[in-house]
């Protein structure tokens, strides 16, 4: 059986003749958490598009779950969930009412299956509780860790076995980039998602990836398990001293 989610093949990207992504490769595992690190502008962005099925390559092949992207988006992207920006939601209607609307695009189910599901996936990230249904509020008062919990429980909407996440934890505060940490980890655990995170905080990423992928200028500069990484650290070096080291 592969467990191989994603797989990106010798792919290069050219946008107004900057060549933006170079012959990059890696591959992501069933159940990994794989952050995806690099300094702004190092095409991080660009392709996690690829994988979302936004833009394709000029070359190579972008496949999820054995499928290439390109050749068959729809077939493609039925297993994965993405939040690409800050979501954004219909701030005058209630999450769940939000979450009803776009769950009709889940054409396979009936509706009674789509608001099931939005129950679902409510409780899955916490936005409803048996003591409290933050569902019910309009997202005009939701804070902005609620929104990017929102966005997750959109992401789910389709049961996805992979969600793409670009910096998932800004603007958010300790507590907030905490139940987010706590949310990745157990959606790992309890539903084998597999995660593929951008971030720029090195410190959030260390706690719960088991692998990273390391671009700058549109290469691969390291890509491996977070073990093998952990441990080639010196003493008295932290993660952030490892991957500028790298970057040069």
């Amino acid at each position: 059986m592969n467990n191989k989610k994603i797989e990106i093949k010798n792919v290069s990207k050219t946008f107004k003749k900057r060549k933006v992504i170079k012959n990059v490769s890696f591959e992501i595992l069933s159940s990994d958490i794989c952050g995806f690190i690099g300094p702004n502008g190092a095409g991080k962005t660009t392709i996690m598009k690829m994988i979302t099925g936004l833009i394709n390559p000029d070359k190579g092949n972008v496949l999820v779950n054995g499928i290439d992207v390109s050749k068959n988006r729809e077939k493609a992207l039925f297993g994965i969930g993405a939040v690409l920006d800050v979501p954004v939601f219909f701030g005058y209607m209630s999450g769940r009412k939000n979450l009803q609307n776009l769950a009709r695009l889940n054409h396979g189910m009936s509706r009674k299956q789509q608001l099931e599901k939005v129950e679902e996936v409510l409780e899955i990230v916490g936005l409803k509780t048996k003591t409290d249904d933050r569902g019910n509020d309009k997202v005009k008062t939701y804070s902005l860790g609620m929104k990017q919990r929102l966005g997750i429980a959109q992401a789910l909407l389709n049961n996805p076995s992979i969600v793409v996440l670009d910096e998932p934890t800004n603007g958010l505060d300790p507590l907030g980039m905490k139940e987010l940490r706590e949310l990745i980890v157990q959606l790992k655990e309890k539903y084998g998602i597999t995660f593929l995170i951008s971030s720029h905080l090195l410190d959030e990423l260390q706690k719960v990836c088991t692998k990273y992928v390391l671009i700058k200028d549109g290469s691969i500069k390291w890509s491996g398990a977070s073990d093998t990484l952990l441990n080639s650290i010196e003493k008295n070096k932290t993660l952030e001293d490892v991957f500028m080291e790298l970057l040069q």
